[in-house]
C-alpha cells in the first residue's frame, strides 16, 4: 500500500467544522498502488515493458527494440508471465522501434504456447511492426490488432464462440 493524496474532501457535520481550518491542507488517503501502476518487466536495456493483470487477460506493453540482443530475455520473462497467466495475453507493440526475424521467432513462440494453454495472443502493432510482420506473412498467424480496444473486442468474440 501506497500513501496518496487529496486536496479538500467533503464530509459533514461536526466532522466538517473540524476541518474547515484545515481546507487548505492536504488530507490523505490509503489506495492501493496495484491498481495504479503496472508491474514493470526487467528484459534488456534495449527492450523495456510493463505488465497489467486483468481477471481475463493480461496487457504486456513494450518498448525498445525486439531483436536478437533482447530475443532471450523476452523470451524468459515473456514466458513465464504466459505461463502464470491469465492465457490471454494482449501484447502492446506500438511502441516498439525495430523488430527482426529473432523477434518474429520469439511472438511465433509465444502465439503457440499460449495456444497450447487455451489462450489468445493478440498484439497491438505500430506501421513497422505491421510491415515486417506482413513481409513474412505472418499477419494472420499472429492475430495483429491496431489499438488495445480492438484486441479486447476480438478477445470477447473468441470467448462467445
Amino acid at each position: 500500500m501506497s500513501w496518496l493524496y487529496c486536496e479538500n474532501q467533503k464530509s459533514s457535520g461536526q466532522e466538517r467544522r473540524k476541518q474547515i481550518e484545515y481546507t487548505r491542507k492536504l488530507r490523505y488517503v490509503r489506495t492501493p498502488l496495484e491498481v495504479i501502476i503496472p508491474e514493470p518487466l526487467t528484459l534488456t536495456v534495449s527492450l523495456r515493458g510493463s505488465r497489467e493483470v486483468k481477471d481475463t487477460y493480461q496487457l504486456i506493453r513494450l518498448t525498445g527494440l525486439l531483436d536478437a540482443f533482447s530475443e532471450p530475455a523476452f523470451k524468459k520473462v515473456i514466458g513465464k508471465c504466459v505461463e502464470d497467466g491469465p492465457s490471454n495475453v494482449i501484447l502492446d507493440l506500438s511502441t516498439i522501434d525495430f523488430v527482426d526475424s529473432s523477434g518474429l521467432g520469439v511472438l511465433v513462440q509465444m502465439a503457440k504456447k499460449t495456444q497450447t494453454l487455451s489462450g489468445t495472443l493478440q498484439i497491438i502493432t505500430n506501421a513497422r511492426v505491421t510491415q515486417t510482420v506482413k513481409l513474412v506473412r505472418l499477419d494472420q498467424f499472429l492475430s495483429l490488432q491496431t489499438s488495445i480496444d480492438a484486441a479486447l473486442a476480438k478477445l470477447d468474440q473468441t470467448k462467445n464462440k
